[in-house]
């Protein structure tokens, strides 16, 4: 500790001495190792002490040659080993998808596939549903992410135990999606479509999905610790960087984990270094040191624009994504595991290719902050001009609401998340817009009809209307394979949590009151007893269910991700019995009324808001599919 403390101290003050000595940063300056070691020595040490990351790496290929490369922590805590560049393996997570792609444009050049046909016609023992006649999911379609697949996750796509792995076929018919829209209209981030397209190459080539990749690309490209198979083989696990969280103060080394069911969609394991051959094979019309993986024509075709929400707003290329920075375009792909963090960008303009990793937890804020940094202080700045257009004063209102991507689950118990990934769109006095995203606001002003730009960061917004003018969604600069939607009231989530609160609010009432009032309820008889009985069933189940939800959520809500646990399955039958309750008490509801039972019109009325309390909930568990064993096991 005390060493990496000493090396953090040391990296700071280079940083310091480099910007001081030579003024702002130019692009020419990467050229420079001595520069380039100092920047990024000096920005990725605090970030990965700052934010709890054991190890991390960089790596930039710059007009053909690899200008720096370099690993930072420790592959191995226990045993000391530093993170070597050409030898520590990270977990590049979704950036596995831009090996898919290229093996998907390998088949398309073999005269095997079409980009543009019904993928059903590439599937040997099931198919994609028709849930649009007329409108079939194509390879381009899910290139693009536009495929219209809903998003589903919990329990199965990141496991842990090797068990579990099964034949991709057999896991792609398993955990099959709803399809939520029509192909080509919204964008939603899509693994299991990938993962569709990694067996469409395997049925195409007679391969192993992992030997065709290896076979076809690294093997080409000379990527010789890099491999989509899990377990890694020992001779690269030697070299994996641990998995490991911060908890408690220290690092707690983590399981393996396999994406081996979606293995197309995040599998990989690789050296930065590997990473950035791979990345320069793109940039250079598929070909890296005489290695050739692609045509050039193909590479062009893969790396031009072939969706987007809106014309002024980055979009889609055939599986990398447009990214922007100071008005210049970059290619690119960012991955997350739940413990590896990376990015893999493509300057065309410049001749340039980087990939980064860090691990831990606090790895996705050092990933981010790194990226940014790097662009500010080596890219010229040009200010975007604000100028809203002569229409925009009071016709900001139509935007306000809140929003929910469409990357969600909407026909399982996942669908209950939405409840917390709304996004607020308030609108202001001043007309512009203020925007909550994740734990940050954002200010916006209007500088096209439906553009809006962050008057901070530049990033631009473009909403969606309908043909009536009606807003129905919008997408983010940088975010283009995730558009959203404007959420009807009863999927936000200030509505639920209103009425969840006061329901609570009313059930503990009916307890303290049966609790005050426990002579008075033992000397009631007949029908009166039974309603009243029915009104503290209600309560008392729905507050143990909420209750023990809470509790187990907080006791193994970390291990959902890779397996749904015994206890939450046996949590599941509570809200089918606080259903049933709230139904027989809506029954005794009408016979208060029809039979007169209860003193007092007051009480019937207090008797029949615990009712409505109680329906509330049914419809609550029900609508967010919490009624029922609504998961994949």
């Amino acid at each position: 500790m005390r060493k990496l403390i000493k090396t953090v101290m040391v990296g700071c003050f280079a940083w310091l001495c480099l910007v001081m000595s030579a003024g702002a940063l130019d692009f020419s300056d990467l050229d420079n190792p001595k520069i380039t070691e100092a920047f990024v020595d000096g920005l990725v040490l605090p970030l990965m002490k700052n934010h709890n990351s054991p190890s991390g790496t960089v790596a930039i290929v710059k007009g053909g040659e690899l200008v720096f490369a370099k690993g930072y922590g420790f592959q191995d805590i226990e045993n000391h080993i530093p993170v070597d560049p050409e030898k520590t393996l990270f977990r590049p997570g979704s950036v596995s998808k831009l090996f898919t792609w290229v093996s998907v444009m390998q088949m398309v050049e073999q005269g095997k596939l079409d980009l543009d046909a019904d993928i059903n016609s590439y599937l040997m023992t099931f198919q994609i549903k028709d849930t649009y006649p007329g409108q079939p999911v194509t390879m381009r379609h899910i290139m693009t992410h536009s495929s219209g697949f809903e998003d589903g996750f919990l329990g199965y796509l990141i496991i842990n135990d090797p068990r579990r792995v099964m034949p991709p076929a057999q896991a792609m018919e398993k955990y099959q999606p709803e399809r939520v829209n029509p192909p080509g209209k919204q964008t939603a981030y899509s693994n299991y479509a990938t993962a569709i397209a990694g067996l469409i190459v395997a049925n195409l080539s007679g391969m192993e999905f992992t030997d065709y990749v290896q076979q076809n690309i690294f093997d080409v490209l000379g990527m010789k610790s890099s491999s989509f198979v899990e377990p890694l083989p020992d001779h690269l696990y030697k070299n994996m960087a641990l998995t490991y969280a911060f908890e408690g103060g220290q690092y707690v080394e983590k399981p393996f984990e396999i994406v081996s069911n979606f293995a197309p969609a995040g599998a990989l394991s690789a050296t930065s270094v590997d990473m950035v051959k791979f990345a320069y094979a793109m940039l250079n019309d598929g070909e890296y040191k005489g290695r050739r993986i692609l045509k050039a024509e193909t590479v062009r075709q893969m790396l031009t624009r072939n969706f987007t929400h809106d014309e002024r707003m980055m979009g889609m290329a055939l599986g990398f994504y447009e990214t922007e920075h100071k008005r210049l375009r970059f290619l690119g792909h960012g991955g997350d595991t739940q413990y590896f963090h990376s990015e893999l960008v493509i300057d065309q303009q410049n001749d340039l290719v980087f990939f980064l990793s860090f691990s831990g937890t606090g790895g996705r804020v050092a990933r981010s902050a790194f990226k940014n940094s790097f662009y500010d202080s080596f890219y010229p700045t040009e200010q975007e001009q604000l100028t809203p257009p002569a229409d925009h004063v009071g016709n900001t209102d139509k935007y306000a609401g809140t929003y929910l991507f469409w990357r969600s689950n909407f026909s399982n118990i996942e669908k209950a998340m939405m409840l917390l990934s709304g996004i607020s769109v308030q609108s202001t006095a001043e007309n512009t817009l203020i925007i909550a995203l994740g734990d940050k606001v954002h200010h916006y002003v209007e500088i096209d009809k439906n553009l809006f730009l962050n008057i901070i960061s530049k990033d631009k917004i473009a909403f969606q209307e309908d043909d009536q003018g009606k807003i129905t969604g919008f997408v983010l600069d940088g975010l283009p394979f995730m558009s959203t939607f404007k959420a009807p009231f009863h999927f936000t989530g200030s509505f639920n949590f209103l009425f969840l609160g006061i329901s609570i609010l009313i059930f503990v009432g009916v307890m303290l009151r049966l609790a005050y009032q426990w002579s008075g309820y033992k000397a009631l008889s007949g029908s009166n007893k039974k309603a009243a009985r029915s009104a503290i069933i209600v309560a008392c189940t729905n507050l143990f269910t909420l209750v023990l939800g809470g509790i187990m959520l907080i006791l193994v809500g970390g291990g959902m991700f890779s397996e749904i646990p015994q206890l939450f399955k046996i949590w599941l039958i509570l809200p089918i019995i606080a259903t049933l309750a709230g139904l027989y008490n809506l029954y005794y509801a009408m016979l208060v009324w029809r039979g007169r039972l209860c003193s007092g019109i007051w009480a019937r009325i207090r008797y029949n808001i615990v009712t409505a309390c109680g329906l509330f909930m049914c419809w609550f568990y029900y609508f967010w599919n919490i009624l029922g064993f609504q998961y994949f096991s």
